[in-house]
């Protein structure tokens, strides 16, 4: 089942592209003469506009192929976004006349330093020749025709695709921000007026009855009025289609029984197998050979380790041992192992580095245009020219590094032998540091181009070994998931059948778990590892009705889902949202029954009325719009800043209760020389709302996203 999982996550993008395809090809007749549903070879719509379905798998495969690391959602979520905001930008680009051309584009790529100071496009007087590097660009587009996923064509190909898509996508998006900012702009009254009404000092007479004064119990709220309120919020509360469901997870472990099989298997390999000829650890000469041979679950490790980093269990022992010794069985991290000691070193804990990188086509996170012999060529040119001075080597690296080291002389700072033998560090940088002395500067290649490497500076070195490990991973017999597997599945028909699902889980001692609100999109299920795309398309199917009962193969083992419920497009359930729209109801019909009582055409008698005093709020302002013993209330703030001095006001919803005001004194706030400042302050504002503008953009079109119909 792990085996599966893996294949079916390595394959994803193999999987997106015959899924489009086979998609296409089967429905497309029914598409084509129904005139319902999704189109056959768009992914979407935007205003009617179609988003291509082979242009968004390419996009998702790039943009997987470029991080490395996304998941699948990610990725897709990467593609539909760049995908929309690019029909959007165009569309307006176009109505107000705007063009983004390759023209401009070639301009952006061609003033970027790390293109035109490249020497591989400089004439032979130094100067940027565009001619070389369009002839270098067409000579890696031919190159990536055929070449495989992976590599270096075809990856240093894609790099180039996305830089070309980045610079036109940030074009667009600059243009017409640009173009909209033009308008975004303050008068100097704008300034004055904003200045006055946030600085002005109001004193204000006011009653004050607090929601408190009547008891939540007193009030009922009906299914009606909730549901009314989200209709007049509807903008606010609308959700997308989702899915709840009830789930048990079967994890299938390995019995007693079977780690002692293991364990007994493991310690075979000890001793030399005089039937076949085999040579056991203990008098085995070559790791990798015996490894191979034993078939370890493990690959050949031959790293040093500190004591801190080795098997706590054989730790001790093996650091008081001697070459050649062997240890165990034990069990460590889900496996059974064995282990000889090779040979002890001595290390250091950490090490401070510098270096100054120079990547080529076709590395991680690069856009270098640089081949591998050119790029090979200039850090040789840098070695030699920083080897012998700190202060050199320093002055090259910010004037060449383009990551987080540049304008630090190419610090790196020190990393510990942890770290750097982790799977976020590289292993051939790890190898250089910790196997070579301070003052040592070398060249050294790894997967992001090549490095001139310096090692400033190390710890005290300690003792490290060096381990030859045969290890076998614990995992459950064939009888072992047979059983569980007959247990999933005998809880699953016991549901199809109609038992109750919540009495069956207390009977067998199960634990039921909740996962609500799965989307259309979704690939991972709370509480389940690994990618769980099966499970969210099982609860989408149109056949499939709240209730239903199936089980699935996981990572683990099995799972048994229940659809516990389903919730269309549109306006959410009430009950979804009752804890945040109930105190409102609450107080809306508080205020009801406050303003009953609240009577009079002065303060004193509707003060009297309700109960309570006149009190005074002296030197108010909407800067800070506190209110002396009753708190933040900005909006009866705001309604004292605009009423008309000696005019009374009543029954005023306020945030934590009803007021009646009559403002008694407005102090204005000291004239400034000019309110220059004020204005550049509310231009500055609503020109950082580059974001708010595209939302408000998008929001205004019509977008179809058929992503979860084939998907």
């Amino acid at each position: 089942m792990a085996i599966l999982s893996k294949i079916r996550e390595k394959t994803f993008a193999l999987i997106l592209i015959i899924g489009l395809a086979l998609f296409s090809f089967v429905i497309g007749d029914a598409f084509n003469n129904n005139g319902g549903g999704a189109k056959v070879n768009t992914i979407g719509e935007v205003n009617g506009e179609d988003i291509s379905r082979e242009e968004f798998a390419n996009l998702v495969e790039a943009y997987k192929a470029n991080t490395g690391s996304s998941s699948n959602t990610q990725a897709m979520n990467y593609a539909w976004n760049q995908m929309v905001s690019d029909k959007i930008y165009n569309d307006q680009l176009e109505k107000a006349g705007v063009v983004v051309g390759e023209e401009d584009v070639w301009n952006s790529i061609i003033s970027l330093p790390f293109f035109n100071q490249n020497p591989q496009f400089q004439n032979e007087g130094g100067l940027f020749d565009a001619e070389r590097a369009k002839e270098y660009i067409a000579n890696m587009k031919d190159d990536a025709i055929g070449a495989a996923p992976g590599t270096a064509p075809y990856n240093a190909w894609q790099n180039w695709l996305r830089t070309e898509a980045d610079i036109r996508q940030n074009l667009k998006r600059t243009a017409y921000n640009n173009l909209v900012g033009a308008g975004l702009s303050a008068s100097l009254k704008e300034g004055e007026n904003d200045y006055s009404f946030n600085n002005n000092k109001v004193t204000s007479k006011f009653v004050y009855v607090p929601y408190t004064s009547i008891a939540d119990s007193l009030i009922v709220i009906t299914d009606a009025e909730k549901n009314a309120y989200i209709k007049e919020n509807a903008k606010k509360y609308q959700v997308e289609a989702s899915r709840d469901i009830n789930y048990v997870s079967f994890n299938v472990v390995a019995s007693e029984e079977d780690k002692n099989a293991i364990k007994e298997t493991v310690a075979s390999f000890i001793e030399d197998d005089e039937n076949y000829g085999i040579k056991g650890l203990k008098n085995s000469t070559n790791a990798q050979e015996f490894l191979d041979e034993s078939k370890s679950d493990l690959p050949n490790d031959t790293s040093f380790k500190f004591q801190n980093a080795t098997p706590a269990v054989i730790a001790d022992d093996i650091f008081n041992g001697k070459e050649g010794d062997v240890f165990g069985p034990y069990e460590h991290n889900g496996f059974f192992k064995i282990s000889k000691i090779n040979a002890f070193k001595q290390m250091p804990d950490s090490v401070k580095s510098r270096h100054i990188i120079i990547p080529f086509a076709g590395t991680n996170r690069s856009t270098s245009t640089l081949t591998k012999e050119a790029a090979k060529k200039k850090a040789d040119s840098v070695y030699n020219l920083v080897r012998r001075s700190s202060t050199k080597f320093a002055e090259v690296a910010d004037e060449i590094n383009t990551d987080g080291t540049k304008g630090k002389g190419g610090d790196i700072g020190w990393v510990t032998k942890a770290q750097a033998f982790s799977p976020n560090f590289d292993i051939d940088f790890a190898e250089y540091l910790f196997n070579n002395k301070k003052g040592t500067v070398k060249v050294v290649e790894t997967k992001f181009g090549f490095h001139v490497i310096k090692i400033d500076d190390q710890t005290t070195y300690q003792k490290a070994v060096q381990l030859t490990t045969l290890a076998r991973e614990i995992t459950p017999s064939e009888q072992t998931e047979s059983e569980f597997y007959l247990e999933a599945e005998t809880f699953a028909s016991d549901i199809a059948n109609g038992d109750d699902v919540y009495t069956l889980v207390k009977d067998k001692g199960y634990v039921l778990a909740p996962a609500i609100g799965l989307k259309i999109l979704d690939e991972y299920v709370p509480g389940i590892g690994g990618n769980q795309r099966p499970i969210v398309n099982w609860t989408f199917n149109s056949e499939t009705s709240v209730g239903d009962v199936r089980r699935f193969d996981v990572e683990r083992g099995y799972v048994v889902a229940v659809l516990a419920a389903k919730t269309p497009k549109g306006l959410v359930p009430a009950a979804n949202v009752i804890t945040e729209i109930r105190p409102i109801l609450v107080n809306r019909k508080k205020a009801e029954l406050i303003a009953d009582k609240m009577n009079g055409s002065t303060l004193e008698e509707i003060a009297s009325s309700a109960g309570t005093n006149v009190r005074t709020a002296a030197s108010v302002t909407l800067a800070s719009p506190t209110i002396s013993g009753v708190g933040a209330e900005p909006s009866i703030v705001g309604a004292m800043m605009g009423a008309k001095e000696g005019e009374v006001h009543n029954n005023i919803a306020g945030a934590k209760g009803v007021f009646a005001i009559q403002v008694t004194s407005v102090e204005e706030a000291p004239a400034l020389p000019n309110y220059d400042v004020a204005r550049t302050r509310i231009q500055n504002s609503l020109k950082l709302r580059t974001n708010q503008i595209f939302n408000s953009l998008k929001s205004a079109y019509e977008i179809e996203d058929y992503r979860g119909e084939t998907y």
